[in-house]
């Protein structure tokens, strides 16, 4: 299978590296692409195993040995910090794989539909508001629970237009007045919540959906 040139940003992704452009891009992509949906999982059992098991596997690694002098030595003294805490991930992550920590599947992602594109990962279900024509400026906004340890990140748009946007942990948001005097009656406004793991990556997202409100004559 060829690589797909996007796989060269998982790392950068990760570790926070990508401006606000390159990361919606490379979001946008890889929720949309198998190939690197499955690094991307794979990626984040890797990284949870360490954080899970971390002491244990790097407890062997570094662990002083009383050993004769090895023909190696004189060559890895010359390995710098940088290289000798790469190779200790390498020499982790084989030891995850040798010893089955992680098992030996195939992710199988759901799929969904968003504006007629179909899309790999969770989709992520918004309880309120979901109708038109409220009868005042929605001050709370809610929906589904995933799971533990997930942030999610709220947007609300005026014609496709970034109106608003905030983040939290929680499965709901209450506006202040502030916010909700952004939002003027009669007008079409959209909203749509997005998941990220603890890791900071996309696991799911909404479909958008669309409110307005009304003022009595």
């Amino acid at each position: 299978m060829k690589k797909c040139h996007f796989e060269n940003l998982i790392d950068e992704y990760l570790f926070d590296k990508l401006d606000e452009k390159q990361k919606e891009k490379f979001e946008e992509h890889y929720f949309n692409c198998p190939q690197c949906f499955e690094k991307m999982n794979q990626t984040d059992e890797m990284i949870a195993v360490i954080k899970a098991h971390g002491s244990e596997i790097f407890r062997d690694f570094y662990a002083p040995r009383k050993t004769r002098r090895s023909r190696l030595e004189p060559v890895l003294a010359f390995l710098t910090p940088r290289q000798w805490a790469m190779a200790a991930v390498s020499a982790a992550l084989i030891l995850v794989v040798a010893l089955g920590v992680i098992p030996n599947r195939k992710t199988t992602s759901p799929e969904f539909l968003i504006n007629d594109d179909l899309v790999r990962g969770s989709s992520i279900t918004l309880i309120s508001p979901v109708i038109d024509n409220l009868d005042q400026v929605p001050s709370e906004f809610r929906w589904q629970r995933l799971r533990d340890n997930i942030e999610y990140k709220l947007f609300i748009f005026h014609q496709k237009e970034l109106l608003w946007t905030t983040t939290t942990k929680d499965n709901f948001v209450t506006l202040s007045e502030n916010t909700m005097s952004l939002m003027a009656p009669n007008k079409k406004y959209s909203w749509q919540v997005k998941a990220f793991s603890p890791e900071g990556f996309l696991i799911a997202v909404s479909s958008p959906v669309q409110f307005n409100f009304v003022t009595s004559k």
